[in-house]
Protein backbone atom coordinates (compact mmCIF):
# COMPACT_ATOMS: atom_id res chain seq x y z
CA UNK A 1 0.00 0.00 0.00
CA UNK A 2 1.78 3.59 -1.19
CA UNK A 3 0.97 6.02 1.35
CA UNK A 4 2.89 8.74 -0.88
CA UNK A 5 3.59 12.07 1.32
CA UNK A 6 0.37 11.48 3.82
CA UNK A 7 2.98 8.92 5.79
CA UNK A 8 5.15 12.17 5.90
CA UNK A 9 2.87 14.49 6.65
CA UNK A 10 1.33 12.01 9.67
CA UNK A 11 4.85 11.40 11.26
CA UNK A 12 5.14 15.50 10.98
CA UNK A 13 2.44 16.07 13.19
CA UNK A 14 2.79 14.30 15.54
CA UNK A 15 6.40 15.83 16.51
CA UNK A 16 5.71 17.91 19.10
CA UNK A 17 8.09 21.03 20.17
CA UNK A 18 9.30 20.50 24.04
CA UNK A 19 8.80 23.51 25.98
CA UNK A 20 11.81 24.42 27.71
CA UNK A 21 11.16 25.87 31.33
CA UNK A 22 11.49 29.00 30.52
CA UNK A 23 8.50 29.17 28.09
CA UNK A 24 5.98 26.91 30.61
CA UNK A 25 7.31 29.99 33.60
CA UNK A 26 6.34 32.54 31.23
CA UNK A 27 3.09 31.35 29.98
CA UNK A 28 2.43 30.50 33.83
CA UNK A 29 3.21 33.73 34.79
CA UNK A 30 1.16 35.17 32.05
CA UNK A 31 -2.17 33.59 32.89
CA UNK A 32 -1.34 34.77 36.68
CA UNK A 33 -1.15 38.64 35.77
CA UNK A 34 -4.07 38.08 33.26
CA UNK A 35 -6.26 36.98 36.16
CA UNK A 36 -4.54 39.35 38.53
CA UNK A 37 -5.68 42.55 36.68
CA UNK A 38 -9.19 40.86 35.85
CA UNK A 39 -9.41 40.36 39.69
CA UNK A 40 -8.18 44.37 40.22
CA UNK A 41 -10.25 45.63 37.24
CA UNK A 42 -13.55 43.87 39.31
CA UNK A 43 -12.04 45.60 42.67
CA UNK A 44 -12.56 48.88 40.69
CA UNK A 45 -15.91 48.63 38.90
CA UNK A 46 -16.97 47.45 42.71
CA UNK A 47 -15.63 50.80 44.16
CA UNK A 48 -17.02 52.85 41.40
CA UNK A 49 -20.56 51.51 41.86
CA UNK A 50 -20.11 51.63 45.87
CA UNK A 51 -18.95 55.27 45.44
CA UNK A 52 -22.10 56.12 43.27
CA UNK A 53 -24.67 54.37 45.31
CA UNK A 54 -23.28 56.81 48.34
CA UNK A 55 -23.50 59.70 45.97
CA UNK A 56 -27.14 59.27 45.64
CA UNK A 57 -28.04 58.76 49.35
Amino acid sequence: MHLGNRGIMDHKSTIKKQRTEAEIREDRLKAALKANMAKRKAQTRARAADTKTKEKE
